[in-house]
């Protein structure tokens, strides 16, 4: 899958984004694989993550296993 590929797609952003800007938003909808972007540079690269990788890193977080 290529940066094309999600060209299009509905972006939504973190339900943890703090109001100083530093947040990420994801795209939904596309099977097996979820985009990550930054929201301060919307036009620059997505980082494209497995559902199962990203799965496991959201429920890291939750658990506090990641400094922060």
């Amino acid at each position: 899958m290529s940066a094309a590929d999600v060209e299009g797609v509905s972006w939504r952003k973190s339900t943890y984004t703090a109001n100083n800007g530093n947040c990420v938003e994801v795209a939904d909808g596309l099977t097996g694989v979820i985009p990550v972007r930054d929201s301060k540079d919307p036009a620059g690269p997505a980082l494209l993550f497995t559902s199962d990788a990203w799965s496991s890193f959201v429920e890291a977080v939750k658990r506090g296993e990641l400094p922060l």
